[in-house]
């Protein structure tokens, strides 16, 4: 599908086997990219299990879904990306929905909360999404995910994706989730320069 849109992907840096990808969000074209250059798995709120066509594409790559409004499964959710975590990475989206591309929206640090413990053993890498029009790919606002897709399939063109995997997280970024959170933001808006 990425090709259908006209996605042209160039990475940098390396993809760590294992690794628990913390990357900003701004199109479902970071989905396909990401499982296509670094077989990535994906956390996602449970909302989109409800969804035929999006369900049916999550399960294809053993997509993690989790409750964002009960205050009581954050320990079941916790469990869940421990489990998930193996020899593919697994991939947060801290911003917890897509932006504009003109800024990184705040990154939430529960999701990281999974990993604190497992900190020294697991690589936590942060992942840099750079499109050449990231204003005209973001789905954000109020625009339904059909009309997003129609819009994006229907452009004329190339969309240029450079997914920057930087280096893991090390050091005092690893003292907690807020920690990383702070870190892996920080990391991220210094490689898009935003």
């Amino acid at each position: 599908m990425g090709r259908m849109a006209g996605l042209r992907v160039r990475t940098e840096g390396e993809p760590r086997a294992g690794a628990l990808f913390v990357a900003n969000h701004l199109s479902w074209l970071d989905i396909l990219a990401l499982a296509g250059t670094s077989r990535a798995t994906f956390v996602a709120h449970s909302g989109l299990a409800g969804h035929g066509a999006l369900r049916w594409l999550c399960n294809q790559n053993d997509t993690v879904f989790i409750t964002r409004d009960r205050r009581g499964s954050v320990a079941a959710q916790v469990a869940q990306v421990q489990a998930a975590l193996g020899d593919r990475p697994l991939t947060i989206f801290p911003e917890a929905t897509t932006g504009d591309g003109t800024a990184l929206l705040p990154f939430r640090s529960s999701l990281l909360s999974a990993a604190e413990p497992l900190s020294g053993d697991v690589p936590i890498q942060p992942v840099a999404l750079a499109y050449r029009d990231a204003a005209g790919i973001a789905w954000f606002g109020d625009e339904p995910g059909l009309a997003n897709a129609r819009r994006i399939l229907a452009r004329r063109g190339r969309i240029d994706l450079v997914i920057r995997f930087l280096e893991p997280l090390s050091g005092e970024a690893l003292a907690d989730r807020k920690a990383m959170t702070a870190a892996a933001r920080e990391a991220i808006e210094r490689a898009l320069r935003l």
